[in-house]
């Protein structure tokens, strides 16, 4: 570390420093986490010369202001929020940027999504716990004592040396407004007929309760038949069925086991779209084959030198 990489002028609603997150703990009850959409996160790394996992801000629905006492070559992706650079320039999006030494990023709401990626040169320099620097609001590790930014925050970055290579990123194209792919799940069979038809059938949306633990969806009332579940192993993704007939899409810090039914599971190459999932968006799903989930990649991001 060298000096005060970014200084927090204002917090946004929820930032917090995430990166590839804790694989391979589940068994200790400790969730993967890391950046809602991991791909997103590695372009943005990509633009800055970092490795693809390291640790960068995931910044949600209102982003902060941020001063650079020393400047810095920082990457924007995901979600486009609104954001201004000093002397009114207009901060781009997907593509390497150069500030000037105290300068500050002002970042407001998104014109659609919900989530974006900040990274800076050489990457945050935050004590990592198991092995990651993600932030786990419910543990209170990682990040700053695993709690969203606050204004007087100061957050610090590794050295980074050679010149600044300029390039650029395009997202992958994706029809925000399509169902997300599902495949059915192994207590499917416990939801009754008219439950079924409203978990496929119906229209859902996302309720303001929801976070990166779950996201809680209201709609049409999916109804199980009266049975219990054994306490079983789940992963993001999954959707489970409480006794209020509302389901919940379990997300990346959420629990690693849960006694409710999961009556399917959304597809790995639509796990990217529940990140810019905001309150009030509509939900729809689409059921597909365990052959063409298997099939179907995650979408990827194509990084490219400046032109």
């Amino acid at each position: 570390m060298n000096g005060v990489a970014i200084e927090v002028v204002r917090p946004g609603l929820c930032d917090l420093v995430m990166d590839g997150g804790r694989p391979g703990w589940a068994r200790a009850g400790v969730p993967t986490g890391g950046a809602a959409d991991q791909a997103a996160l590695a372009a943005a790394n990509r633009l800055v010369g970092n490795r693809p996992d390291a640790p960068a801000l995931e910044i949600v629905a209102r982003g902060p202001q941020l001063h650079f006492p020393r400047g810095g070559v920082i990457a924007l992706t995901g979600a486009p929020f609104r954001a201004a650079r000093a002397a009114g320039l207009v901060a781009g999006w997907n593509q390497t940027l150069v500030l000037a030494a105290e300068e500050i990023l002002r970042l407001g709401e998104p014109a659609e999504g919900y989530r974006c990626w900040l990274a800076i040169r050489g990457g945050l320099a935050v004590e990592p716990v198991l092995g990651s620097a993600s932030a786990l609001p419910q543990a209170g590790w990682g990040g700053v004592t695993g709690r969203p930014l606050r204004v007087g925050d100061r957050l610090f970055s590794h050295p980074a040396g050679g010149g600044v290579h300029l390039l650029r990123a395009r997202p992958p194209g994706v029809e925000s407004a399509a169902p997300l792919r599902v495949v059915a799940g192994p207590q499917a069979s416990a939801l009754t007929d008219t439950g079924l038809a409203n978990l496929f059938g119906g229209c859902f949306r996302v309720d303001a309760a929801s976070d990166r633990r779950g996201i809680r969806l209201t709609g049409p009332g999916v109804a199980g038949k009266a049975q219990a579940f054994p306490t079983q192993g789940v992963l993001p993704g999954a959707i489970q069925v409480p006794p209020d007939g509302q389901p919940i899409i379990l997300g990346w810090d959420g629990p690693v086991t849960g006694g409710y039914p999961v009556a399917a599971t959304v597809i790995g190459a639509d796990l990217p779209r529940l990140a810019q999932l905001k309150p009030g968006a509509e939900v729809r799903f689409a059921t597909v084959s365990v052959d063409d989930a298997r099939a179907l990649a995650p979408p990827e991001w194509l990084v490219e030198d400046w032109a």
